[in-house]
């Protein structure tokens, strides 16, 4: 039940001395009702401070991830004494059996109690969930956790300025002016900072959504680099050139961004040509022996197989998934790899070409002139570009 003052005053008796008549009554026609409220208001009132001093030992300060139980914790532990006492008083006053104008006097102060109460539970209930979804990376980061103070902040204010308004309802003030005020006014200040709002939530959209973390290396608008601040409104890439890339959140997140460090493999493809005198029975062999090396070096194999006829060459393709995002692991592999098909192929006798032209002239008759002496042998292998030129 919610109790105006003015209702709360029409329960007052007409004088002092009523007042105190119908108090002295009450007591002596109900003093051993009294007796027994007290004692279970005291009782509720242990109790009460009891939960909320074991809710303070599940939160302890300096904790790098929120949970669930230190949220709960963190609720309990804001439980104030007063609104314990208002709760034992109201959970007691129909059995004490209290005169009509205390009665409306401790339920219109329990309401009061209970919506400034609700106000703090909520308060820590927002802010226990943006710093669960925040995690660790708030210990890591100072602008982080500025960022994350100034939310404390903002779901202060609008939590209790809600329950200002509530009170104030009860109170029975026409609070409709106060709501279009408060609206126009937030709608005001919203355009006026439209830009440092616009990267504030894009930084509470990053917080939330977590698709990077300080340490990690993304891709972004062409750029790679090594996150190292997260902040209210900027995020800092230290670049792969060594370059510090200060990007708004916003603009930031208006990309597709790749997270490098979070991938689960690293993919390495190979184009290997072959000469085309190479043996048909030994092409065939190439994939299977290409698969072979690349699974020695500990890779996965994707795809081992030719691909196509190349201008100077047989074409064959070697696709490798090195397991983790480390390129300190791939670029060995990859080295390790190319040495050892060079070697195989040696001992095959397979030949990996180089680009290779032969250029004939003829007479004005179109009689072709040889570049070599009449009984000559004709060269079986073709000459690099520019050796056979002859005018």
């Amino acid at each position: 039940m919610i109790v105006t003052p003015k209702a709360a005053a029409l329960a007052l008796p007409s004088s002092p001395d009523v007042l105190i008549a119908d108090t002295t009554g009450w007591i002596t026609d109900n003093w051993l009702r009294i007796s027994i409220a007290i004692g279970i208001a005291a009782v509720v009132v242990l109790v009460l401070v009891a939960i909320r001093n074991l809710g303070r030992r599940f939160c302890p300060e300096g904790e790098a991830l929120v949970g669930w139980k230190t949220i709960i914790g963190r609720m309990a532990s804001r439980t104030r004494f007063w609104f314990i006492v208002l709760v034992a008083a109201e959970a007691v006053a129909s059995y004490a059996q209290t005169p009509v104008w205390l009665d409306k006097t401790i339920r219109f102060l329990f309401t009061v109690g209970l919506t400034f109460q609700a106000a703090l539970w909520v308060r820590e209930l927002t802010i226990g969930l943006i710093e669960h979804r925040a995690g660790e990376a708030q210990h890591a980061n100072g602008a982080l956790s500025s960022a994350l103070n100034i939310l404390r902040a903002l779901v202060t204010f609008l939590v209790f300025a809600i329950a200002f308004v509530l009170i104030l309802g009860n109170l029975g003030v026409n609070v409709a002016g106060l709501v279009a005020g408060l609206g126009i006014g937030g709608i005001a200040i919203g355009l006026a900072a439209q830009g440092i709002f616009s990267d504030l939530f894009a930084g509470i959209s990053i917080l939330f959504d977590r698709p990077f973390k300080v340490g990690e290396v993304i891709s972004w608008g062409g750029n790679t680099g090594t996150v190292e601040i997260i902040g209210m409104r900027t995020t800092r890439i230290r670049l792969v050139s060594g370059e510090l890339l200060v990007v708004s959140n916003k603009n930031l997140l208006d990309k597709e961004i790749s997270n490098l460090t979070v991938r689960d493999h690293i993919r390495l493809t190979f184009a290997i040509g072959v000469a085309y005198e190479t043996p048909p029975e030994t092409l065939a062999r190439i994939p299977a022996m290409l698969k072979a090396l690349g699974a020695a070096e500990g890779a996965k194999v994707a795809r081992s197989g030719f691909e196509a006829f190349g201008a100077s060459s047989l074409d064959f393709t070697l696709i490798l998934d090195v397991p983790g995002a480390d390129w300190n692991v791939a670029h060995p592999l990859r080295d390790r790899l190319l040495v050892a098909i060079m070697e195989r192929f040696a001992a095959e006798g397979i030949s990996i070409p180089y680009p290779t032209q032969t250029t004939f002239t003829a007479a004005p008759d179109g009689t072709l002139i040889m570049p070599y002496p009449d009984g000559a042998v004709i060269p079986v292998t073709a000459q690099p570009l520019g050796d056979a030129r002859r005018n």
